[in-house]
């Protein structure tokens, strides 16, 4: 079964839709399976780059501070044996607006009792461990980095004596996912509309010249094929256009040619031909007398008729491929066509001792060109009279298989042999033909092309020593069907 291929349309669209579904999907996999984890990479990351400024210049309290607001960082910068130089966190720009007003809030986190000074309220307490954390990072190279739980800290040395600790809440973002999911839900709705909508503009405008010169490409060899206003849409289009468009000139050209030489033959071959055999009947009639001419009157005549014969079929033949898109079908009468055809051969065929058996059956019906089938049955007719031996019995059966009309017509000579079966409807091959009865070759292969023109089969069924059937079969032509 033939696969039927998707428009150049529908493929672009659904391309394009696919690929606009595929980063979609995408994006929604890492929303949920790395949202989170690239959430904490990044305040790690964050984390890391606040220290390296920090020890830049750690003397800069107030870059620290804005370091802690914007990265929510708890920080730290103390001795060795862990007395407070300074710390600050995200709270601290709130602590500064409100210490003129009142030292003395419960919830200032910077008040450690309400005696303090302010000197001392101006330190947040040392986070629990901090001891474990001043002893291990004095046993590494210099700086350390923890996950605890939630808790990501980070330690190093600023200077022979001081140390810097920075800590940072590895938060869930569950609820921030939430938000996310649903705002990408949105987009993603919106996107993909926005997208089918887009990629059937797209395909539509990118199809439209291809369709167009699609249409146009099937007038290929028509002196009305006119690509001009195809062109301007892109360049490779353009090109495509000017490579039919001088195709069609060629083509054109050829079949000007072809008219010609066709023409040529039939002039030039069909009139010495005609003179030919007429000057040869004269020397036969005339020259009764001696028997010499009259023998080479009637070579001359024979392989005149042969040449002529030959003309006809290569004629034939290239009409047949040269006009297939232009024949005109209708209604054949199968019966009253091989009955006419046969009434051709009888009389000659009689007189030499042979007959032709009919078994026809009427009202079989079949949508072709009455002429070229004709010429089909004709030629399998000649075939098997050329090719009968002794009995010289031809027997013909016209019956309706199933939703086709056969033709059969048999004969009683040597058969074929199995290895020729294949090339028996080539062109020019003569195998069961050389005792001087020279043929054209073309014989099957036209009947073969006006079968294949006419939407039918053929083939042979042979038996060496015994005998040959030829058959053709049609689609039979319902009454109610239409010719057109």
């Amino acid at each position: 079964m033939k696969h039927k291929s998707q428009s150049f349309q529908t493929k672009l669209c659904r391309y394009f839709v696919l690929y606009t579904a595929g980063i979609f999907a995408l994006l929604w996999l890492l929303q949920s399976a790395f949202l989170q984890g690239a959430y904490h990479h990044m305040l790690i990351r964050n984390t890391k780059a606040a220290a390296e400024k920090i020890a830049a210049d750690y003397s800069d309290t107030g870059e620290i501070d804005v370091l802690a607001l914007n990265n929510s960082l708890l920080i730290y910068i103390t001795d060795r044996k862990g007395s407070i130089l300074y710390s600050t966190d995200s709270y601290r720009g709130n602590y500064i607006q409100k210490e003129q007003a009142d030292h003395n809030g419960s919830e200032n986190p910077y008040l450690k009792n309400e005696e303090m000074e302010y000197l001392q309220a101006r330190y947040r307490s040392l986070p629990d461990g901090y001891d474990a954390f001043l002893a291990e990072l004095a046993q590494s190279d210099g700086t350390i980095e923890n996950i605890d739980g939630t808790q990501y800290i980070y330690g190093q040395y600023l200077d022979d004596d001081t140390v810097l600790y920075l800590n940072v809440t590895l938060e869930p973002i569950g609820a921030a996912a939430k938000i996310i999911h649903v705002q990408l839900l949105i987009v993603t709705v919106i996107s993909l509309l926005l997208a089918v909508l887009l990629a059937f503009l797209i395909s539509k405008r990118f199809a439209k010249p291809i369709a167009a010169i699609s249409g146009h490409a099937e007038q290929l060899g028509e002196e009305a094929f006119d690509l001009s206003g195809e062109n301007g849409f892109c360049r490779e289009i353009d090109k495509l256009a000017e490579t039919l468009a001088d195709t069609n000139r060629k083509l054109c050209k050829a079949k000007d040619y072809q008219r010609e030489l066709l023409a040529n033959i039939s002039h030039d071959l069909r009139t010495p031909l005609t003179m030919i055999r007429g000057y040869a009947e004269s020397i036969r009639d005339f020259d009764e007398e001696e028997k010499q001419r009259i023998e080479d009157a009637d070579i001359i005549i024979r392989e005149s008729e042969r040449l002529n014969a030959l003309v006809n079929d290569i004629l034939e033949y290239s009409e047949l491929h040269s006009n297939d898109g232009e024949i005109k079908f209708n209604a054949v009468d199968m019966q009253e066509l091989v009955s006419k055809v046969i009434a051709q051969f009888e009389p000659l065929f009689q007189a030499e001792g042979g007959s032709i058996q009919k078994n026809l059956m009427p009202g079989l019906t079949v949508r072709g060109n009455a002429r070229q089938l004709e010429r089909a049955v004709y030629n399998l007719l000649d075939n098997a009279i050329r090719h009968t031996k002794e009995d010289r019995r031809i027997e013909t059966a016209l019956y309706r298989r199933e939703y086709f009309v056969r033709l059969e017509v048999t004969d009683h000579g040597n058969g074929i042999p199995k290895e020729q079966l294949l090339h028996i409807w080539e062109r020019y091959y003569t195998y069961r033909q050389r005792d001087q009865q020279g043929v054209s070759g073309l014989g099957l292969a036209i009947v073969h092309q006006i079968v294949a023109l006419h939407n039918g089969k053929c083939g042979v069924d042979t038996r060496e020593g015994i005998g040959s059937t030829f058959w053709i079969e049609f689609p039979l032509l319902k009454p109610d069907a239409d010719i057109a």
